[in-house]
């Protein structure tokens, strides 16, 4: 399929899977029209790469479905330019990529090496390397780079990691899915004034978060 006909299909997808379901940040629209999605999949899988449902990536993990990527980096829409964010479960790269071309310090954490190594090197050709991304175990966060105006996570777990809020500035944002197989919400925390603030944005459905 030539270049012409693939940003085709991503400016259909932008149109009718996300501006049509009410995303409208321009950042979060401008990097998901621009961003190659199809180079984050396997190439088993490229008639799938601009559909509106995940797909897999192989060791039990998956790329999101566009319109859930497009929501989570829409509720870091606040954040200026240059704000540190942490991504747990980078997998694929893909949200990666989008939290880059948005302008955010990314540090990304991927539990498995062979996913980490595989979207630094797609990240790497297509210019949008964060500024770390490391295969560690994302239920510890990661402290060495604390603190963070935002974690995202991109993997379910059934309680809010401890280490999470210690290591968001006053007036950070987390977003991460919480819960069990079928029964994930997708949760946005905003701390003020010591305290973590919980609203629920929606119905999800995540791998889970695991560690060593």
């Amino acid at each position: 399929m030539g270049d012409a006909a693939i940003r085709s299909q991503r400016e259909e997808m932008v149109d009718k899977q996300l501006v049509a379901r009410g995303i409208s940040d321009e950042r979060v629209l401008a990097a998901m029209r621009e961003i190659p999605r199809h180079r984050f999949v396997p190439a088993s899988k490229l008639g799938l790469a601009y559909g509106d449902r995940p797909v897999p990536i192989g060791s039990g993990q998956t790329i999101s479905q566009p319109y859930i990527v497009a929501m989570m980096s829409s509720l870091l829409s606040e954040l200026e330019e240059g704000a540190k964010v942490l991504e747990i479960g980078s997998g694929s790269g893909y949200q990666t990529a989008i939290l880059v071309h948005m302008g955010l310090e990314v540090h990304a954490v991927e539990i498995l090496p062979k996913l980490a190594e595989a979207s630094r090197t797609t990240l790497g050709e297509l210019d949008l390397t964060p500024a770390s991304l490391r295969a560690a175990n994302g239920q510890t966060g990661l402290p060495e780079h604390a603190p963070y105006e935002a974690i995202i996570a991109a993997a379910c777990a059934k309680r809010l990691p401890a280490a999470w809020p210690k290591q968001i500035t006053p007036g950070g944002t987390i977003v991460a899915p919480i819960g069990r197989w079928r029964r994930q919400r997708l949760v946005k925390w905003q701390e003020k004034d010591g305290a973590l603030h919980r609203s629920d944005v929606c119905g999800v459905r995540f791998v889970p978060l695991v560690g060593r």
